[in-house]
């Protein structure tokens, strides 16, 4: 199927090698299972990069676009526990992207993911947006199972901690992600529609490929057992 629901938050962090350990245990020992459990939350997904920067990936999709501006998201935001607190002030060169899923083809998830930074010029975005729909087509490339497009809210997308007043010229930023089987078959596709094509007025920013640490879904929280 497509990616579920229609927003989706993404992160993405570089954190220093001497405190990876306590960084990943908590991404999944308490941060995964904490985000999913909000309301309007779906799934998320975390990726270590095998070509890319930052290191580090996540993606949570969301019910609607709306959860990731909603009350219960709110409080979680401003009620951090105090590992994340700790965890937090140690990520570097973030990415935080709120952003709409405007795109998305064909079915399932992939070992591997492609992503694909552009930023558009806001004159373009229809012609921006024809284009890629062409582009996004994982029937054609053996190995690429799903592509998407996700394009970011300026407003909401900014790091946590930032002041409210700064401004970020990537916020508006979109990303084509692209779900393949294996590292080559993304490597290929990325090559030959991206790195080598034209974009009109918008400018690819990065490209990387990832992969799969582990996923969790809504369905796959824990229930409180019932008493005896």
């Amino acid at each position: 199927m497509p990616l579920a629901g229609k927003g989706m938050l993404l992160t993405s962090m570089d954190i220093d090698s001497v405190d990876e350990p306590d960084f990943n245990r908590w991404y999944d020992r308490e941060h995964l299972e904490e985000r999913v459990a909000i309301a309007g939350f779906l799934e998320a997904r975390r990726y270590v990069a095998h070509r890319g920067s930052p290191k580090y990936l996540c993606l949570y999709s969301t019910e609607t676009f709306d959860a990731l501006d909603s009350p219960a998201y709110r409080a979680a935001l401003a009620n951090p526990t105090d590992w994340s607190k700790t965890t937090m002030a140690r990520f570097k060169n973030m990415i935080r992207a709120v952003a709409r899923i405007t795109l998305s083809r064909g079915q399932g998830r992939g070992a591997a993911l492609g992503i694909v930074r552009l930023r558009p010029s806001r004159d373009d975005t229809d012609a921006l947006r024809g284009l890629l729909r062409d582009k996004l087509d994982p029937t054609t490339s053996d190995g690429i199972i799903s592509m998407h497009l996700i394009e970011s809210d300026p407003a909401l997308s900014r790091p946590i901690s930032g002041s409210p007043s700064t401004t970020d010229p990537g916020a508006g930023d979109w990303f084509v992600l692209i779900d393949g089987t294996h590292v080559g078959a993304i490597a290929l596709l990325v090559a030959d529609r991206f790195e080598s094509a034209g974009f009109g007025s918008a400018t690819v920013i990065s490209a990387g490929i990832y992969t799969l640490m582990w996923d969790l879904a809504k369905s796959d929280l824990r229930r409180p057992e019932n008493p005896a």
